[in-house]
C-alpha cells in the first residue's frame, strides 16, 4: 500500500509525462477497485486504462441518499477517502465544491493533502450550492474574482508540500456569462495562485469548451486543463487531448450506471418471483472471490 507521500505525488508526475488523463468518478471502495482494474486493449500492445479516480461531491451524497447542496464538507468525505485508499492506488481528485470559507478552505486543504489526496478542485460559486448542470434553470450566484482569488491564496498559504494541487473551476460558461467573463476569471484564478483550471459547460456540441481551450492555450500553453464531458458526451477521449486538455473526468458515471442496473434487478426479481432472470446481469460469486484482494 502507498504513504500518503507517495499517492500524492503521482498526479503532477503523471501530468508531466502524459499529455492527457484519464479520470474515472469512485464512490466507494469497489468502485474505486473496478476503476483501477479497468483497461481496453486498442491494438495489438497499446492498452489504455484509468489514470486517476475523482472524488465527486455529487455522487457521495447521492450515494448517502443526500441532495447534491455541499451537505457533506471535505471532512464528513475524509472516511470513504481513505477506505478507498485501503484497496485502490491510483491518484485521486477531490471535488472540493465552493471550498466555504477561506478559513475554511484552509484546513480542508491541509486534511486533505495529509491523507494523500493529489488535487482539490473548487468552484467559483457562493451560497447554497446547487448542481451546475441546472445552469440557470435554479438561482445560483457566482462568487466576485477578488474573493475567489482570496480563497485560491488562502489555500496556496495552507499547502505543506510542493505535491498537492488546487484547481479552480469556472462555472461562467454554465451560467451564461459569455467567454470573456470565463477567460478573465480563469486567467485571474491562475494569478492567485491557481496550480490548474477546470472548465465546465452544460452545452451538448461541446464547442464553447473546445473554443475556451484554444483562447485559454494562447495564454497558458502549460497550465494544466480540464474538462467534464457530461454534457457534450459525444467528444472522444481523442478530440479532448487534441484541443489541448490535461485531464478528462468522466464525473458520475459509476455510481449512475450501477443505480440503474440495481433499480432494474430489485424490480425483476419481484416481477418473475426469483432471481433465475438476473442472473446473467449480475457478477459471478467466483468473480467477487477473485476481485477482493485475501478473499480466497
Amino acid at each position: 500500500m502507498l504513504s500518503s507521500d507517495q499517492r500524492r505525488t503521482q498526479l503532477k508526475k503523471l501530468l508531466n509525462s502524459k499529455r492527457c488523463l484519464r479520470a474515472l468518478e469512485a464512490h466507494s471502495p469497489i468502485s474505486a477497485l473496478l476503476a483501477q482494474h479497468a483497461s481496453f486493449d486498442l491494438a495489438p500492445g497499446k492498452s489504455v486504462g484509468y489514470d486517476a479516480i475523482w472524488s465527486s461531491s455529487l455522487t457521495d451524497s447521492t450515494h448517502k441518499g443526500l441532495p447534491d447542496i455541499e451537505i457533506l464538507s471535505a471532512s464528513n468525505r475524509l472516511l470513504n477517502v481513505q477506505e478507498i485508499f485501503e484497496v485502490c492506488s491510483l491518484p485521486m481528485i477531490f471535488d472540493g465544491d465552493t471550498g466555504g470559507k477561506p478559513e475554511h478552505f484552509a484546513l480542508h486543504i491541509r486534511a486533505l493533502e495529509r491523507a494523500g489526496v493529489s488535487a482539490v478542485v473548487i468552484e467559483d460559486k457562493r451560497g447554497l450550492k446547487k448542481n451546475s448542470l441546472l445552469g440557470n434553470d435554479v438561482v445560483q450566484h457566482q462568487d466576485s474574482i477578488e474573493e475567489f482569488s482570496e480563497k485560491i491564496r488562502a489555500g496556496r498559504a495552507s499547502l505543506r508540500t510542493d505535491d498537492f494541487m488546487i484547481v479552480a473551476r469556472c462555472e461562467s460558461l454554465i451560467l451564461d456569462q459569455g467567454m470573456d467573463d470565463a477567460l478573465q476569471r480563469c486567467l485571474a484564478y491562475v494569478a492567485a495562485g491557481a496550480h490548474g483550471i477546470m472548465i465546465h459547460s452544460r452545452k451538448k456540441d461541446g464547442q464553447e469548451i473546445i473554443e475556451f481551450a484554444r483562447l485559454f492555450r494562447q495564454v497558458h500553453p502549460d497550465v494544466p486543463l480540464i474538462c467534464v464531458p457530461t454534457s457534450y458526451a459525444h467528444l472522444k477521449f481523442e478530440e479532448l487531448e487534441n484541443a489541448g486538455f490535461n485531464v478528462v473526468i468522466y464525473a458520475n458515471h459509476m455510481l449512475r450506471s450501477a443505480y440503474l442496473a440495481m433499480k432494474d434487478v430489485a424490480e425483476d426479481i419481484l416481477r418473475n418471483g426469483r432471481t433465475l432472470e438476473v442472473e446473467p446481469r449480475c457478477l459471478g460469486i467466483d468473480d467477487i472471490l477473485r476481485l477482493i484482494p485475501g478473499t480466497v
